[in-house]
């Protein structure tokens, strides 16, 4: 059995970065904050430079904290995250476009006649949530020099000069083929992209280059996207077993095995990973606001932050009659309308925070509802229970929520970070060839299951409630 690896998770407002030992578990971690910018016309960016300096000192930090060295480093990163560089240098030529950017939708608007094409071609719907607009964007508004890669081929260039992508990464584009898992020439020439050099796509687990970043000459054997690797550390091996990651937005992910299913609900499908050349699909979903609409309510001055959301949700024992639709960047699954924007109604008088604090909880859970009854559709049958981690499961109103509206239990996972967990996973993957997943994924037992304490009757009023909101945004717009 080979040492510990580093797992580096390159998220959106920070970096976490575990080493995970296959006989003792997390022996070290460590986290660096990044911070997005967010300005008019839907812009959302960071700076390349704070990418990789999080990525630097969070494994740094890691593995001093674990006293040993790394056999290994494995890297999750954010996805539909953007910038354009030089190949020569690694210099960064543009900042990078954050996946909730939204100044791609004039373009996108543009190319609707393209969708069912592009649907069938790469499994994504058009929108300015995916990579390939966002390149099309910089492209045509920033600068034609260098390269326009998804942010983890920067990172991986910056660590080891590879230029590369794993295959995970490369269906977030729109540019890759769903079912040959190659960069599609025809998605590539619907978005104007045909001249662009592209990174070799790889597996998610084997060697691709060495670094010297984080102490002597070590491998980087992993490499995948952030909720895949959630999807892999949650051990949804199987056709059927889904999760949902609680973060920045809220994303829920079910596993379809070695097919792509044909989303009929509002999900896409795309890949989950590919390991030894196996390629395994899952259907997707996303809610674009999730702890970025607590930091919304944080910045307006209603909470101190996201430890408030239970105090004072707790102050008031029901909305109140408040709905929030919390679509403060648009609402992506099963709608795909990124021109919307959120609504709060039935305020009053008597309104606190406290009610404004569980419309957003109810907003939030009611969305994933949405993606959860989606799934069912596609796979012929509902889920029977919900696993979900990330940073806002630590709110028990969310979770419970979630529970009540589902009508289903939510499983919190007790183990944390699972997204760099996951990049672990891979990373030990790649060391070990020989291993299979089931024996390097992490044992799935939950810290907290939270069963509905309401009917059905009052989940579908209340769920009810949510979706006359959204159709009267749809019908506004």
């Amino acid at each position: 059995m080979t040492g510990p690896v580093l797992a580096v998770d390159q998220g959106t407002s920070g970096t976490k970065a575990l080493v995970i030992c296959p006989e003792r578990g997390v022996i070290g971690s460590a986290s660096a904050p990044v911070r997005p910018r967010y300005g008019p016309g839907g812009l959302v960016e960071a700076d390349p430079a704070e990418l990789i300096g999080s990525v630097l000192d969070a494994g740094r930090q890691a593995v001093a904290d674990a006293g040993e060295p790394v056999s290994a480093v494995g890297l999750a990163n954010q996805g539909e995250t953007v910038l354009a560089w030089d190949p020569s240098t690694g210099r960064p030529l543009t900042d990078a476009l954050v996946w909730q950017d939204r100044r791609a939708e004039r373009l996108c608007a543009g190319l609707e006649p393209h969708g069912d094409e592009l649907k069938r071609l790469t499994g994504l719907p058009v929108d300015p949530y995916f990579a390939a607009p966002k390149m099309a964007w910089i492209r045509r508004e920033l600068t034609r020099e260098g390269v326009v890669t998804t942010s983890d081929s920067w990172l991986i260039h910056q660590l080891t000069g590879a230029f590369v992508t794993d295959a995970a990464t490369a269906g977030r584009t729109q540019l890759l083929g769903l079912h040959d898992v190659e960069w599609s020439a025809a998605a590539l020439d619907i978005f104007g992209l045909s001249d662009e050099r592209l990174p070799a796509v790889v597996d998610c687990a084997g060697p691709v280059g060495t670094t010297t970043a984080f102490g002597g000459e070590i491998p980087l054997t992993g490499l995948i996207v952030d909720q895949q690797a959630a999807l892999l550390a949650q051990n949804a091996l199987e056709p059927g077993q889904a999760k949902c990651t609680y973060g920045t937005g809220a994303f829920l992910l079910a596993q379809t095995g070695g097919r792509p299913a044909t989303g009929v609900g509002g999900l896409v499908s795309c890949v989950a990973w590919r390991l030894g050349g196996r390629t395994d699909y899952c259907l997707d979903g996303q809610v674009y606001t999730a702890a970025s609409a607590v930091r919304w309510l944080t910045d307006l001055g209603v909470i101190a932050g996201a430890q408030d959301l239970d105090p004072v949700g707790a102050s008031v024992p029901d909305t109140g009659g408040v709905t929030f639709v919390p679509a403060l960047a648009g609402l992506a699954a099963p709608w795909w309308r990124s021109d919307l924007r959120g609504s709060v109604t039935g305020l009053g008088l008597g309104t606190t925070a406290g009610h404004l604090v569980r419309a957003l909880c109810e907003g939030i859970a009611a969305q994933v509802v949405s993606l959860a009854d989606a799934v069912a559709r596609d796979l012929g049958a509902p889920l029977t229970s919900l696993r979900v981690d990330g940073g806002l499961t630590r709110s028990s109103l969310l979770m419970q929520t979630q529970a009540d509206l589902l009508q289903r239990p939510v499983e919190v996972s007790a183990l944390p970070d699972a997204t760099a967990l996951g990049a672990g996973v891979t990373a030990r993957l790649g060391l070990e060839p020989g291993l299979s997943p089931d024996r390097v994924t992490p044992e799935r037992r939950p810290s907290a299951v939270y069963e509905p304490m309401i009917g059905p009757a009052e989940a579908a009023e209340r769920l009810a409630t949510f979706r006359t909101a959204v159709d009267h945004l749809l019908e506004r717009a």
